[in-house]
């Protein structure tokens, strides 16, 4: 029992570490090729890992000058999409509806984070292209779980 609830997350802890690793474990190369090579592209033409060096240096203001935002707008859709396929392929049969809207707002709410990464302010620092979008992505799972429940009790109604 334990073993296959470990398999349940396996797929998704792995692609949190790199979109297209779950998809390599659930036995769909492809789209684990696609996936990772999407990532890798997006990472390396935004200077992400960059941008994470220097905000978790708290360098903020070298962050945001290194980082190419019009290739970093596509990594939370990407990213987000990457762990709700993976976790899906593995749990499809337990799955039940609407199991993809809070991974789904979170994108919505991260790439928002990222839009205003360079002027909003928090207790008058700005976070930058990596904080603020990672501190998004807690909104985001609340509001599609909110969402989630709302949908499954209408659907319940009818």
């Amino acid at each position: 029992m334990e073993k296959k609830k470990r398999k349940k997350y396996e797929a998704l802890l792995w692609s949190i570490a790199l979109p297209g690793f779950g998809q390599f474990l659930n036995k769909k190369p492809f789209k684990g090729i696609i996936l990772m090579l999407s990532e890798v592209i997006v990472n390396v033409m935004s200077n992400f890992n960059l941008a994470i060096i220097h905000s978790f240096n708290w360098n903020i203001q070298e962050s945001i000058e290194v980082t190419n935002f019009q290739w970093l707008m596509f990594y939370p859709c990407l990213y987000m999409f990457g762990l709700w396929d993976a976790y899906r392929d593995e749990n499809r049969d337990s799955l039940g509806p609407y199991s993809y809207l809070p991974l789904a707002c979170s994108a919505y709410t991260v790439t928002i984070g990222l839009i205003y990464s360079t002027s909003f302010k928090l207790f008058g620092v700005i976070l930058g292209p990596v904080i603020l979008p990672i501190l998004a992505l807690i909104p985001g799972l609340v509001i599609g779980n909110i969402l989630r429940v709302i949908f499954l009790k209408r659907q319940m109604n009818f």
